[in-house]
């Protein structure tokens, strides 16, 4: 019984100097791993946040972009009369200088053909006024009266030439056919709209930026071109800048040349434009 108590009284002396030997470790080895030291005056403290992906590309400016053709037009007619055919179809693609559409010029072709027996006549009898001439039988002002007369009889072979151009519709560069807005043996009248052509092979995004922006914006600064419809990204580079600040809204009208690299990119399609802004010197 003595012996125990006197074991007793040994552990308890040991583990009151225990606190000052580990305090004394902790000290100098620094915590351990896994654990979290309390701040000096109590408070809990926080734990550090991981940064947000797409933190980076969030800070570029960026803005809406519309996604328009560079070479777009709306081929209109030049004379009245009566579609014989429409050669072309909504989305098909064409070549520069293709039929789209053809009148029916029988009209034309006849207007044509009686001004050209019209100048026959006319030159022949110039040529008759001039061996008139020669042979003494024809005066001067005779001869130039029927020049004259061939003259204006073949101005009017080229008028009625010029007029068999309009029978027939061309397509002014390569593109697809975007609308067909007649059919045939329809009658139109002059400056009626026939088809829409645009070429989706050179495009461009139009939008419009806060006039701060022209402190850094320049000639050249590359964009990304976000499309969320088919989740493909476009560059491209600005090759635009407006003359002048809208006065009502402030901002600056801007054109970036696109770089389709054989994605699916239609004109009409809107995309988020994010400018890679330069640095300043």
């Amino acid at each position: 019984m003595k012996a125990r108590t006197l074991l007793c009284c040994a552990l308890a002396a040991s583990l009151a100097a225990a606190p000052d030997w580990l305090l004394a470790q902790n000290q100098a080895s620094g915590p351990v791993e896994g654990t979290k030291s309390a701040p000096a005056n109590g408070a809990p403290q926080p734990a550090a946040q991981a940064p947000e992906p797409g933190a980076d590309a969030a800070a570029l400016p960026q803005v809406a972009a519309l996604i328009v053709p560079t070479q777009e037009t709306t081929l209109a007619s030049q004379m009245a009369g009566r579609i014989r055919q429409v050669h072309v179809g909504l989305g098909e693609t064409v070549k520069k200088g293709e039929r789209l559409v053809e009148f029916d010029c029988s009209e034309q072709n006849a207007q044509l053909d009686a001004a050209e027996a019209e100048y026959r006549g006319a030159r022949e009898t110039h040529l008759a006024r001039l061996r008139l001439q020669a042979l003494g039988a024809a005066g001067e002002l005779e001869v130039a009266v029927a020049a004259a007369a061939a003259d204006k009889a073949r101005s009017q072979v080229d008028v009625r030439k010029a007029q068999i151009a309009y029978c027939r519709v061309l397509a002014p560069f390569a593109g697809n056919v975007a609308r067909v807005r007649v059919k045939s043996a329809e009658s139109v009248n002059i400056g009626q709209p026939l088809v829409d052509l645009v070429n989706p092979a050179k495009l461009k995004a139009q939008m419009f930026v806060p006039a701060s922006w022209v402190k850094w914006l320049r000639v050249g600064t590359p964009v990304r071109l976000e499309v969320r419809e088919t989740g493909e990204t476009f560059g491209a580079s600005v090759s635009k800048l407006n003359a002048r600040v809208d006065g009502v809204s402030q901002q600056l009208e801007v054109e970036a040349r696109v770089d389709k690299n054989g994605g699916r990119l239609l004109p009409g399609m809107v995309a988020t434009a994010v400018f890679e802004r330069k640095p300043q010197p």
